[in-house]
């Protein structure tokens, strides 16, 4: 009974986790496109990261079975609360790692190394290697490649359709409020106006506006409404697509029933991204690449129909690596792409799985001995 007090403890630091490293990634372009401030972008990324968590419970079901470690260990592993345990604690340790350091790290890609580092310590050479490649690691590494193909494209499209439609945009000025961290953008000016000429702060910063119609409606306007519904789409992917994977450590020795998980998965989700979502979040928004809203869209598009299709047929694609991906592919296509972030940000994915399996492997160990 003990054992499954830990086990639940221990997920809902996952999820805490998770929501910490991962809530603010769907809205990162809102913010770095100055779009809209650092606390209306998080509340937003909250709202629509709930809703993707309770439609998980309807349409997700495959990835709960994939993650408790079906098909990749033997079934009778997948019910021991020891093995269970060491999963959770190892993905959580590395995904709350790199939330404290800034990096934008995969939950799915820590869980894989979780359950494959204490996989090895369980039962050794009995892991399915097959199914580690083909349907944990293949869409793991395509994914982000994917999605940068895809997002330059849409960018590419959408840029010719604004100059189709003759939309021009102009450098505006906008002037950071003093509170909160990060800081918020107070409203836009007109660069050439006298306010903004008189005004010229150490603070200031720029960002586009568009001038011309859509559809009869102001191009501004329309954009901002499609940038705001675009970033929903991407966190309401990632609650649909995260929260099978975590709730997964809980079914398997019926901790507790799937709704009640859910529930419990989502709440501990949100409280770590309102919490500790910051530095993650100035990664995202500003240090991968410099964007405009138009650009924002375009990469957000495209992740989010990704993560919903990959979560519809049980594909574990990590949200992380998609968003990230489709950020990469918009900056390399504008020329705005800090390559020296970018790479990091790689290193500390290519290290992800090795710590999470060597943390899971040695606290399965510490249980068990124990």
């Amino acid at each position: 009974m003990l054992i499954l007090i830990f086990l639940i403890i221990a997920t809902v630091f996952v999820a805490y986790a998770n929501g910490a490293n991962d809530n603010f990634k769907g809205v990162a372009t809102l913010f770095g496109s100055k779009s809209a401030s650092y606390h209306n972008a998080l509340t937003w990324a909250t709202i629509t990261t709930l809703m993707g968590g309770v439609v998980s419970i309807f349409f997700a079901q495959e990835l709960v079975k994939r993650f408790s470690g079906k098909g990749l260990v033997p079934d009778a592993l997948t019910t021991s609360p020891e093995f269970l345990l060491a999963v959770a604690v190892g993905a959580a340790l590395t995904v709350i790692l790199a939330t404290l350091t800034g990096f934008p790290i995969s939950t799915t890609h820590s869980l894989t190394g979780a359950l494959v580092g204490a996989g090895l310590m369980a039962v050794g050479s009995k892991i399915n290697l097959l199914t580690l490649g083909s349907k944990f690691f293949l869409p793991l590494l395509l994914s982000p490649l994917l999605a940068a193909t895809l997002a330059a494209i849409k960018y590419r499209g959408c840029r010719w359709f604004r100059i189709r439609q003759g939309i021009t945009h102009d450098t505006g000025i906008y002037f950071r409020t003093a509170d909160p961290s990060p800081p918020a953008m107070s409203r836009i000016l007109n660069p050439g106006s006298q306010k903004a000429q008189g005004n010229v702060l150490a603070n200031e910063a720029t960002a586009i506006t568009y001038q011309g119609t859509l559809l009869g409606i102001n191009a501004q306007r329309f954009l901002d409404i499609s940038h705001y519904l675009s970033a929903g789409l991407v966190s309401f992917a990632r609650g649909l697509n995260d929260t099978p994977k975590i709730v997964a450590l809980l079914l398997g020795v019926k901790a507790l029933g799937i709704q009640s998980g859910m529930v419990l998965v989502v709440v501990a989700m949100a409280v770590g991204g309102i919490l500790n979502a910051t530095r993650v979040a100035k990664t995202m928004s500003y240090r991968i690449t410099r964007m405009n809203p138009g650009q924002g869209f375009a990469a957000n598009v495209v992740t989010g129909f990704l993560v919903i299709f990959a979560s519809r047929w049980g594909m574990p694609v990590s949200t992380t690596h998609v968003s990230v991906g489709s950020l990469m592919g918009v900056g390399a296509l504008s020329g705005n792409l800090n390559r020296r972030v970018s790479g990091q940000i790689i290193l500390s994915w290519v290290l992800t799985l090795p710590i999470s399996a060597l943390v899971s492997a040695l606290i399965y160990l510490g249980v068990t001995v124990g």
